[in-house]
């Protein structure tokens, strides 16, 4: 069993399961599958400040999202360090080029070191893309009304046209990223 865990799961077995989400989170009583509302919960716990955005009545939402976000966390600690597989990811030669030609030559794990190490945190780089990348990530998801998980999954299951919309713009930000700002970032 802990082979089926350390090895990337087949599309057509992932695919399936993110699938089945959204109609079982809608049969548990009508819930929404998203990260992003958990910070607006968070700051309204926290009643910082005395700013409109934030005073609501989150309790009701709480228990559910804080579960959710509390999973994710978890799942996310469960995958990178107790199910790691140790092996280098597995990269097309034209990535890792042109990986290369951006000054990123580590290509030992799941991620390359040269960015997403803590000693890379120091860099004028690494706070670019930490700092300057994370505000951009949470204010985008806050000003789209949801994140790229929200939209993409239970928002285009539920058909709506605004998750369309969003989608189609994490698409075209995520290519502006690669092929426009990740290149003068990072030069």
């Amino acid at each position: 069993m802990t082979d089926f865990l350390f090895q990337p799961w087949p599309w057509y077995v992932a695919g399936p399961i993110i699938g089945l989400t959204v109609p079982l989170l809608l049969i548990a009583g009508g819930k929404m599958f998203g990260v992003s509302a958990n910070l607006r919960h968070i700051c309204a716990s926290c009643n910082i400040g005395n700013v409109d955005f934030f005073n609501y009545d989150w309790k009701p939402a709480a228990k559910w999202n804080f579960t959710f976000l509390g999973g994710s966390v978890i799942g996310g600690f469960l995958g990178g360090y107790v199910f790691a597989n140790p092996e280098p990811i597995a990269l097309a030669a034209s990535t890792v080029s042109d990986l290369q030609a951006l000054g990123i030559q580590d290509f030992s794990g799941f991620v390359p070191d040269d960015l997403f190490a803590w000693s890379s945190l120091g860099s004028v780089t690494g706070l670019l893309v930490l700092v300057l990348g994370g505000f951009l990530v949470g204010f985008g998801a806050r000003y789209a009304g949801g994140c790229t998980s929200g939209h993409a999954i239970s928002g285009l299951s539920d058909l709506q046209l605004a998750s369309l919309i969003a989608v189609i713009g994490f698409f075209i930000g995520g290519l502006l990223m690669t092929y426009v700002l990740y290149p003068i970032i990072l030069s």
